[in-house]
């Protein structure tokens, strides 16, 4: 094959790899709390032999995530091309065939499961569970993203589904705590609802941000304010029942946490907002140094006995099974 033929077979195929959205599969980060709660749980679980299925889980859930993009993209092409920054898309710039599309999501979606079900059943049902929520975020006659609330609550919950993803890579035959679940979903609504106001202030046209996105024509500056209080006041409260039943050491990341989502918050009230694209938050050098400061303390904390704090708070030892620590602090 000529030069001039494979640069024009590459011209081609770009785009697809590019709806693939492979600058994304960093938000399957997310599975990181699910695999760290796993190792919490069942220590040996915490070996070389388990790398290779966490790795298997990682790529079969990037796979996934890829098919949901995919179809993310092609069917949001006509809204797409009515915002000023994502009209550029290859879909909305009319690069992507709508035969094309299909196999692709189809095909990924196909591989990433068989590869997930490989593993075990209730990994393969999770990541079924995380195609199907992708499947109904954006098909019609579901479509939840156009719908206020249902929105962010649709998509956010992809937070918990990876949290599962990484507890039955490692733990096949029990459930991870709810309320960590919930929590979880409820930060993630957090983040979603942020990225929902920045985006309707970047527009700054209620008319042109309806129809960019339906949810839009109910939403306003106050309602969303509104809604990002409820979902972080959420996450505090589930965040707190897991703490007081589980591992009540957590209190001390408390500072921490609530320090994590006013910076959030604040990164998401900047004119144009870096929220509105969380792939590239990285280059946000003080927020991220700051985001691996707290995972660094919240895993130390997870993995430490301080009798004194139930003590201080007149708190009962957790009655869950004792876990494993790697020290005791007088």
């Amino acid at each position: 094959m000529t030069p001039s033929k494979l640069h024009q077979l590459f011209s081609k195929l770009w785009p697809y790899v590019q709806i693939a959205r492979i600058d994304h599969w960093f938000k399957n980060a997310f599975m990181i709390l699910g695999v760290l709660l796993a190792v919490f749980y069942r220590p040996e679980t915490f070996a070389i032999a388990s790398l290779w299925p966490l790795a298997l889980a990682v790529f079969a859930t990037c796979l996934i995530a890829s098919s949901n993009y995919v179809i993310n993209e092609y069917l949001d092409a006509p809204n797409d091309r009515k915002h000023p920054v994502k009209c550029r898309r290859p879909a909305a710039a009319g690069k992507i065939s709508r035969t094309g599309a299909i196999v692709q999501w189809l095909g990924l979606g196909a591989i990433g499961m068989g590869l997930a079900f490989s593993i075990n059943f209730w990994f393969g049902l999770s990541g079924a569970w995380l195609w199907v929520m992708g499947f109904f975020y954006n098909v019609k006659p579901f479509r939840t993203k156009e719908l206020p609330y249902l929105d962010v609550l649709s998509e956010s919950v992809n937070n918990p589904i990876r949290l599962l993803l990484g507890w039955f890579a490692l733990v096949p035959d029990a459930l991870p705590p709810l309320s960590l679940a919930l929590s979880y979903w409820m930060v993630g609504a957090f983040f979603m609802a942020l990225k929902r106001f920045a985006e309707y202030r970047s527009i700054g046209d209620p008319k042109v941000a309806a129809e960019y996105r339906g949810s839009f024509a109910h939403y306003n500056e106050d309602r969303l304010l509104v809604s990002i209080f409820f979902y972080v006041s959420a996450c505090a409260l589930f965040a707190g029942v897991f703490m007081v039943r589980y591992h009540f050491e957590l209190i001390l990341f408390v500072p921490l946490a609530a320090g994590f989502l006013a910076y959030y918050m604040k990164l998401g009230l900047l004119k144009d907002s870096p929220v509105q694209n969380p792939e590239k938050l990285y280059a946000q050098k003080g927020f991220f140094l700051y985001t691996m400061a707290c995972f660094a303390v919240f895993v130390g904390l997870m993995f430490v006995h301080i009798p004194g704090l139930y003590d201080c708070f007149n708190v009962k030892p957790a009655s869950a099974p004792v876990l494993w620590t790697i020290g005791t602090i007088k």
